[in-house]
């Protein structure tokens, strides 16, 4: 494709006499005038901190969260799937219990702080609520579930959720729960349980994307063959780039392509993760952030500052991170990537530390030959086609 235009312009200016100037062409689209979506923001984690509000501008320098209004319009981030995220507890009654508890908060906590921006950013439940909101100059918020733990064995609460604006849900998190395996655990249902398959009936009715991140490859496997419509992984990585479980194997990728399905490019996982025990206790309290006092989180992102000038989280950067961008389109082709880089909930990276960076990415892919209506396939296109392709009944 590169080639191509580089002959292209040749040919113009051979063509030009010795006192005309070539035609200059039409200026694309730039980053700015894209519609830009990211499957995973686990920024609800900070919602509820003292102190701190999701309208007012932070930076690195005195925060750890990566992702608020004002830095939103300077990546030119036009919004995304605000994440559910519930720890994984005990298999029992008292554990889906608590964990119900808890995910209905933080949906409610959700629709609070972004409710108290309505002149700014809006809810979406479709494809058209997307765009229609991106016309009227309004940052885009859909919800999403990351493990699907809370659920317990009712299946009927998935309405529930759907009832409260939740339009993208994984069955699973780190370790196996009732519905599947993690990649992260050792089998025990070798993919789907018996109810985890009737999880995703459920999900195919009501409409609802499955999302097969941290899903094991069994899992995967047999939530691309059971769902009746297209899947997403919402913030995954390639494996070739790093031969980690947490990553898709480029013949998986290629299943997906196969089937309609997308894979939202990650920032985690190029790398084995550095998860020294202090990293360890410093995510312990980024958990409870909400908890915390002004004081104390200022203490934890010197804490955490600190700690990143001795040792890095991960042993990559954008340079590492853009060659499994380009590896992955190549592998599952400009229909089928989209981008969820895991913003609050691990990821960035040297080079991509916030989504004030997202403009780079799209200037790499222009460099790589990609035309701007492929670019914006690539952030938004492929995410709402999928969840238009979701039916009923």
């Amino acid at each position: 494709m590169k080639r191509i235009a580089v002959l292209l312009a040749a040919t113009a200016l051979t063509a030009c006499t010795a006192d005309e100037k070539p035609a200059k062409p039409p200026e694309a689209p730039s980053h700015s005038r894209m519609l830009v979506l990211d499957t995973h923001l686990d920024t609800p984690t900070h919602f509820d901190r003292q102190g701190w509000s999701f309208a007012d501008r932070h930076t690195l320098a005195d925060d750890l969260v990566q992702l608020d209004i004002p830095r939103m319009k300077d990546g030119n981030l036009d919004g995304g799937f605000f994440v559910i995220y519930t720890d994984q507890g005990p298999l029992t009654a008292k554990g889906y219990a608590d964990a119900l508890v808890h995910a209905r908060g933080r949906s409610d906590l959700i629709d609070r702080t972004l409710g108290a921006q309505t002149a700014q950013i809006g809810p979406a439940r479709t494809a058209a609520d997307a765009r229609a909101l991106n016309k009227a100059g309004k940052l885009v918020a859909f919800k999403s579930i990351e493990n699907s733990y809370p659920i317990g064995e009712d299946l009927s609460l998935l309405e529930e959720f759907y009832r409260k604006g939740v339009r993208l849900a994984g069955p699973v998190h780190s370790k196996n729960n009732q519905f599947a395996d993690s990649a992260t655990d050792t089998p025990r249902w070798n993919g789907l349980s018996p109810l985890g398959r009737q999880w995703v009936a459920e999900m195919n009715r009501l409409g609802i994307v499955i999302d097969a991140s941290h899903s094991s490859d069994a899992t995967f496997d047999q939530l691309l063959a059971l769902s009746k419509y297209p899947i997403l992984l919402s913030h995954s990585s390639l494996r070739s780039a790093h031969d980690h479980p947490r990553n898709l194997d480029e013949g998986r990728l290629r299943k997906l392509a196969a089937r309609g399905g997308a894979m939202c490019i990650s920032t985690v996982f190029l790398s084995d993760m550095n998860m020294s025990p202090v990293r360890a206790a410093l995510f312990g309290k980024l958990e409870r952030i909400g908890t915390l006092t002004p004081a104390e989180q200022a203490d934890l992102n010197r804490e955490w500052r600190a700690l990143d000038a001795k040792e890095r989280m991960w042993a990559a950067d954008f340079e590492a991170y853009m060659k499994m961008v380009l590896r992955a389109i190549e592998v599952g082709g400009v229909d089928h990537i989209c981008f969820g880089a895991d913003w609050d909930g691990g990821g960035g990276l040297p080079g991509i530390e916030d989504i004030t960076a997202l403009p780079k990415v799209t200037e790499r892919l222009k460099a790589a030959g990609y035309s701007d209506a492929d670019i914006e396939k690539m952030w938004s296109g492929n995410i709402l086609r999928v969840l238009a392709a979701q039916g009923k009944g």
